[in-house]
């Protein structure tokens, strides 16, 4: 379970966070990379100028868990995200999107010697009625809204066409391989990165950015931030509401249920007769 300690003022430590995470923009969405590097330089160096002073003070380091951010984000910005599905691309999505997850892991766990990262899988209470109502309706928006969204907007063409058992089959592991690396970065990594430094809702803004961004370049374009940001927002809700990584998880995964399935009807229409659009 993550620390609900705030170990440092709110203000101006923000600052150096906000441009730390300015940088998912910077390398997702308009992929100016040298931006990327220079709001990343510029983020970590005012935390460690902040903390500078007080280089004699009990607590987790910003600049350490900042760095931590930005190394993930580096990581993951060296590949382009458009989504293929080759083998290729499979395997590069692979070990980039597995980088971003597993070295600040490391580093944290056997370098810096803290637990900042975790991933809470179990917590041994069973999901209530509230929980399970949930999961339900997630599956009922998702059918009223994204084919809405996907076909209107013409952003299911940002994935590649699907027109073969195989082709079908690759979209649906690589749709809900990235749905569960989604909690395992931004939730588990950069969202209790910055929980340790700031309340829960300014990290959950800060950690939306973040996610928001990857998510634009992967093709959730057009309007999909007016989506994809309550999703970002809710997902940190949830997690702290349930600190289960299995919950978020399957709420993410029924989502992206709905997303393969919209992505195959709109290259194949008529093959999946069970949507209003």
């Amino acid at each position: 379970m993550i620390s609900s300690r705030r170990t440092t003022a709110l203000w101006p430590a923000v600052v150096p966070a906000a441009l730390v995470c300015a940088a998912a923009p910077a390398f997702f969405v308009v992929q100016w990379a040298w931006l990327g590097w220079v709001l990343l330089a510029l983020g970590i160096g005012g935390a460690w100028a902040i903390e500078r002073g007080r280089a004699m003070a009990s607590g987790p380091s910003l600049t350490r868990d900042l760095s931590l951010i930005g190394l993930g984000m580096l990581i993951v910005s060296v590949i382009p995200l458009a989504a293929e599905l080759d083998n290729l691309a499979m395997l590069r999505f692979t070990l980039a999107l597995g980088g971003a997850v597993v070295v600040p892991y490391l580093i944290s766990r056997f370098v810096f010697r803290d637990r900042a990262i975790s991933f809470p899988w179990r917590t041994g209470k069973r999901w209530g009625r509230l929980q399970w109502g949930w999961l339900i309706a997630v599956l009922a928006l998702g059918w009223l809204i994204l084919p809405f969204y996907f076909i209107t907007s013409g952003v299911y063409q940002n994935w590649p066409v699907v027109d073969s058992p195989e082709l079908i089959a690759r979209l649906f592991v690589g749709v809900g391989a990235v749905g569960i690396w989604d909690e395992l970065f931004f939730i588990c990594t950069v969202f209790a990165l910055l929980r340790r430094h700031f309340p829960d809702a300014a990290a959950n803004v800060l950690q939306a950015v973040v996610f928001v961004s990857f998510l634009w370049e992967l093709g959730y374009r057009e309007w999909g931030p007016l989506l994809t940001i309550p999703f970002a927002l809710l997902q940190g809700w949830i997690f702290l509401r349930t600190h289960s990584l299995a919950y978020v998880v399957t709420v993410h995964l029924l989502f992206d249920a709905v997303v393969f399935a919209v992505l195959v009807h709109g290259h194949n229409p008529g093959l999946l007769p069970i949507f209003l659009v």
